[in-house]
């Protein structure tokens, strides 16, 4: 019937919230909104898309301890009313169950963006959808494993999962870890921040050989990538950012960086 008369008719009802997915999502976000869209088709029959599009939800996930790391099932309920996903520490344990059926997580993601999409319409009373969408979810720039240096550059290198989240590089010692054990900020080459492939002569300590330097007006930050492949994409997604001249806003993040102990 052709893509456009398609689109008509199997994506007139499909919620602003809903997540439309590009050829580089995951495969299970891609596969459910084929399904969702062609299959159930929900985006024709609205009564389908409960529960996500209340923005309230209810369920047992598996929750990833702070200190221990190990996984324990937890009841969840995401409330748009209250704003807030909350769990509980105390269930009767025979309900518990894992999260498998891949409907079910995409249901869950979709609960949480339309929780916030609601939250947006009462924050921004005048805004339209479109500039709403963007505020729910969205993508690290670039995300993967790379070895750093601390400060002084005489300490080992350690093997640490970064996330680039537009100008704040975040590095985790796995990459389920809730809270970053540090940050980088990456300005712009207007003020002084450039980006290097390779390491100085005198650094030891690696053992990936494909290195990279963010020279700042403070310091280097030294990285060191397993592949030449990622070491060319890290210092591309760098690279897009030190390009970007820097936003007004964006200078107070830098000040806050620069105090931080």
């Amino acid at each position: 019937m052709g893509n456009e008369a398609a689109k008509a008719k199997y994506e007139q009802q499909a919620p602003p919230f809903y997540h439309r997915p590009s050829h580089t999502d995951c495969r299970i976000l891609r596969e459910q909104w084929i399904r969702a869209k062609y299959e159930r088709q929900e985006f024709i029959h609205v009564e389908k898309q409960e529960p996500y599009s209340a923005g309230y939800r209810e369920g047992f996930l598996w929750k990833r301890g702070r200190d221990n790391g190990q996984f324990l099932s937890r009841k969840f309920i995401l409330s748009e009313r209250e704003g807030a996903l909350k769990y509980f520490n105390k269930h009767d344990v025979s309900l518990c169950f894992p999260l498998t059926h891949t409907h079910e997580m995409v249901d869950w993601f979709t609960a949480i963006r339309a929780a916030r999409f609601h939250y947006q319409k009462v924050a921004f009373p005048g805004a339209n959808d479109e500039d709403l969408v963007p505020r729910l979810t969205r993508n690290f720039m670039k995300e993967g494993f790379m070895e750093k240096t601390g400060p002084r550059h005489t300490e080992g290198f350690k093997k640490r999962w970064f996330t680039m989240d537009d100008r704040r590089l975040m590095y985790f010692k796995d990459p389920l870890d809730a809270y970053a054990r540090g940050e980088v900020f990456i300005g712009s080459k207007e003020n002084r921040y450039t980006v290097v492939s390779g390491l100085p002569p005198s650094i030891q300590g690696y053992h990936w050989k494909y290195g990279i330097t963010i020279e700042t007006p403070d310091r280097k930050f030294l990285f060191a990538c397993e592949t030449e492949a990622e070491q060319k994409d890290w210092i591309a997604a760098f690279q897009r950012v030190v390009n970007r001249p820097m936003m007004p806003q964006e200078y107070a993040v830098e000040a806050h960086f620069k105090h931080k102990p």
